[in-house]
Order: C-alpha cells, then structure tokens, then sequence
C-alpha cells in the first residue's frame, strides 16, 4: 500500500513519540471496540433492558459512534504525526470531549432504562 503524501513531508518524529502517537490511537480504537461490544452485549444480552424498539435504537447509535470514533481516531493520529514531521504544534481536538458527552449521556440513559425497569 502506497503511503499518504504528508509522510513524505518534513522530516521523522522521534521514534518515541511516533509510538506514543500510536498508542493513543490503539487505546481510541480499544474504545471503538468497546462501544460495539456494548452495543451487542445490550442486544444479546439485556433484551429486558429496554421495549425492543428503543433497544435497537439505542444499539445502533453505540454502534454508530463506535464505527465513527474508529475513522475519527484514524484522522486524529494522522493529523498528530504530521504535526510532529513538521514541527508544528499539535492540532486541537473536540474527540475527548465528544466522547465525554456521549459517553456521559449513554450513562444517563441507561440509568434511566435501570431504574424505569426496577
């Protein structure tokens, strides 16, 4: 596979930050994971939790954010490490609070679901 063009540019970060910059995108793909493991796990798993419509509706936008925080972190290491091949300061990204939001309204809605079904 052919590399991206902004690889050819600047010149390479130290290793140890290159690795880091990965790190941080395999624990963003980890979370990815997650998400969709969850989503399955409340299909498969908690089909009490929830009427089967709001279930599904549910599942499917953990899965959906899964899917999109998988891309997202792509783009983000990327723009990362082409931030340190040229000596730029590295870019901002929304992705931690994105995911705080979503991750705090999921909480949210499934302590609802919980104590709605008790």
């Amino acid at each position: 596979m052919r590399e991206p063009a902004w690889r050819r540019t600047g010149k390479a970060p130290d290793y140890r930050f290159s690795l880091a910059n990965e790190r941080t995108f395999l624990a963003w793909v980890r979370t990815a994971l997650a998400l969709l493991a969850g989503a399955v796990a409340i299909d498969q798993l908690a089909p009490e939790i929830a009427p089967p419509m709001i279930r599904m509706v549910l599942c499917m936008i953990l899965a959906v954010i899964g899917a999109v925080l998988a891309v997202v972190s792509y783009r983000r290491w990327a723009h990362q490490e082409q931030a340190m091949r040229n000596d730029a300061e590295l870019p901002h990204s929304w992705l931690m609070l994105g995911m705080t939001v979503i991750v705090s309204i999921a909480a949210m809605v499934f302590a609802v679901l919980i104590l709605v079904r008790s």
